[in-house]
């Protein structure tokens, strides 16, 4: 049985996640908390095995809260938010904070509904309860602003593309991944299960980190050197085109794998038209999106890594594309920028 404390400056959004979460089996909320004040005492007396957390609450916000909790008493979070454009940069900022994952408040305007949300906030408590938090006790490095140089100009770098998907925990990995990628990389295009607006802030705050540029991927984008493009939220992403005039089409076709966009969709499009001067990477996640689309680039003769269990969040999506042979190897995080220039310098 999960334990879980429920942070929520609303009584009756508290009353709803707690009857909700109380109807989850295998789930027994053993609190609430109105404020962060309260929060920390429950804590301490109820010991919960996981807590739900509100970011906009009076005294002390959510994302200042877990940045005093995460050092001293590490404890999986999920972040439960409205889609509002400063709710978006505070829960990617509760993420960079400690939090595991997020779940978004029911919208009338985004299709959100009450019994959705629910459903989804108790599988990533489950989720959570198995998440091991304890690094954050950890001293953290504040990631430092990179000067951005110009790019190397190889020519064969704008004939391979690398194609990278992620989930739960992927915010993190990625930031950890592209801040470091050196500016001649080649054209890079991402799929992170994330919702509209999040997507776009995730990219911007990226592209102030990195040497690369990062942004929200548009239609008929080109995949060039030296740029990192994100699927937007809500959008499956392709790549078109041909060796070296690759591009970006969006598309608003059937989720897949419960997902829109969804990795597959992605890995599936490089498999077809970018193969086999391609590489694929799987990182953190719930599921197996990700892990059909991998083996195909990897048949088709391109380059495929998965992030290792020890370094992921939830390491579903990696392992599935590791057992069915799309991964080559699983690989630590610290690790994967390494690996993947290794295999740059073999494919070139």
């Amino acid at each position: 049985m999960v334990r879980v404390l429920i942070v929520d400056d609303s009584a009756v959004a508290r009353t709803i996640l707690s009857n909700g979460l109380s109807s989850v089996s295998g789930i027994e909320v053993v609190g609430t908390a109105g404020d962060a004040y309260e929060a920390r005492d429950k804590i301490v007396e109820l010991k919960p095995d996981v807590m739900t957390l509100d970011i906009q609450m009076p005294r002390l916000n959510g994302i200042d809260f877990l940045k005093k909790l995460m050092p001293q008493y590490p404890i999986p979070v999920i972040v439960v938010s409205s889609l509002a454009q400063s709710n978006a940069d505070l829960t990617l900022q509760a993420l960079e904070a400690g939090a595991v994952d997020y779940v978004l408040k029911p919208s009338a305007r985004y299709n959100l509904k009450p019994g959705d949300m629910i459903e989804e906030l108790g599988v990533k408590v489950k989720m959570a309860a198995n998440v091991d938090v304890s690094g954050w006790k950890k001293e953290k490095v504040p990631v430092r602003r990179r000067k951005r140089t110009s790019m190397v100009n190889n020519p064969v770098n704008a004939r391979i593309v690398i194609a990278v998907g992620a989930s739960t925990g992927g915010t993190k990995a990625l930031r950890s991944i592209i801040t470091n990628l050196p500016p001649w990389i080649p054209g890079i295009v991402v799929v992170q299960h994330m919702p509209p607006v999040f997507t776009r802030m995730f990219a911007d705050s990226l592209n102030t980190k990195s040497e690369v540029t990062v942004k929200e991927a548009e239609e008929g984008d080109r995949i060039i050197p030296g740029q990192v493009l994100i699927a937007p939220g809500d959008f499956h992403l392709e790549v078109t085109g041909k060796e070296g005039d690759c591009r970006v089409t969006l598309k608003t076709s059937a989720k897949v794998n419960g997902h829109r966009p969804a990795v597959d969709v992605l890995f599936n499009s490089v498999a077809k038209n970018c193969c086999p001067r391609a590489v694929g990477i799987v990182l953190t996640g719930m599921g197996r999106d990700g892990a059909s689309g991998l083996y195909r680039m990897r048949y088709r003769g391109a380059r495929t890594l998965a992030q290792d269990k020890e370094s992921s969040v939830v390491f579903g999506m990696p392992r599935e594309a590791y057992e069915n042979g799309g991964a080559e190897k699983l690989v630590s995080l610290d690790d994967i920028v390494t690996n993947l220039i290794i295999m740059l310098e073999e494919m070139t």
